[in-house]
């Protein structure tokens, strides 16, 4: 049963091994993420980030026990596990999955995950126009038509360049 958990992001690495103490090494985690790369001078550094910022998937079959998941809600890094997992378990399965289909052979997301959720605003996450938003007027085949200020251009569908729905 999958469960979400709010963990504090500096702990990330800890809360993990945390649970794998208490659960076993058959516990799995997903955390959607994209990478983007960043221009400083003539230098690129990558970058990775959660696209959930600081919540993560959990699947462990002891997870279905609610007293289980009161045992270990105290565990280091985590913040708290959210409620209704036990409700949800159709759509956390419905988002896993359909994350996963945009992925590239190394787990990141595409862009094209956030094109089918993206509606009248974005902003630029990589590129020179990163931190730019821009208003979507109207979306084509195989490019955006935006607007950004006050000036009218089209993104290509093939651009490496990310942007995120805000």
């Amino acid at each position: 049963m999958w469960v979400v958990a709010k963990i504090k992001i500096k702990n990330f690495n800890t809360f993990k091994q945390e649970l794998r103490k208490k659960i076993g090494k058959d516990i799995k985690f997903y955390y959607p993420k994209i990478e983007y790369h960043k221009y400083f001078g003539d230098k690129v550094k990558r970058f990775e980030k959660h696209i959930l910022e600081n919540y993560i998937f959990c699947y462990h079959i002891k997870f279905s026990k609610s007293e289980f998941v009161n045992e270990i809600r105290f565990v280091r890094g985590l913040e708290y596990f959210l409620e209704g997992h036990y409700q949800n378990q159709k759509d956390i399965v419905k988002f896993v999955d359909y994350c996963k289909i945009f992925e590239d052979e190394k787990g990141y997301l595409t862009q094209n995950f956030f094109k089918t959720i993206i509606s009248k605003k974005a902003k630029f996450i990589s590129g020179p126009f990163t931190n730019v938003i821009f208003e979507i007027i109207e979306r084509q085949k195989n490019k955006l038509k935006i607007l950004v200020g006050n000036i009218v251009t089209t993104i290509p569908n093939k651009t490496n360049y990310l942007y995120r729905p805000i």
